[in-house]
């Protein structure tokens, strides 16, 4: 099983309710080798999230994944929605942004 797997699997054993979700491998964005599995978009809605705030939601997701963050997991970038939120966002997992850190498409730019 990748990471990728082990991510969706794990959010679906510790959530009771997901009505939405996307696990999303960016690691080619970064400088990183290939098939890195370090760098995750992750696109979660769930009502149980909603008695907690963002800083909560975020503390929670990051929890489950401690073994991951200690076997090469480098970055998940979160978005952690109910329901509600998800439709007023007009339901679409957002665009990320470049590496800031030395993405491969910075480098070979930089080479040239």
């Amino acid at each position: 099983m990748n990471r990728k797997q082990r991510i969706a699997e794990q959010i679906h054993q510790s959530l009771q309710s997901i009505a939405h979700l996307d696990v999303v491998d960016e690691s080619y964005m970064h400088a990183v080798p290939a098939n890195a599995e370090s760098h995750f978009k992750l696109l979660i809605v769930s009502s149980d999230f909603a008695s907690l705030s963002m800083i909560e939601r975020h503390r929670l997701i990051n929890q489950l994944f401690a073994a991951e963050f200690n076997n090469g997991l480098h970055a998940l970038s979160l978005h952690t929605w109910t329901p509600e939120e998800w439709v007023v966002k007009g339901g679409v997992l957002p665009t990320s942004p470049p590496c800031l850190g030395g993405s491969k498409v910075q480098k070979s730019i930089q080479n040239q």
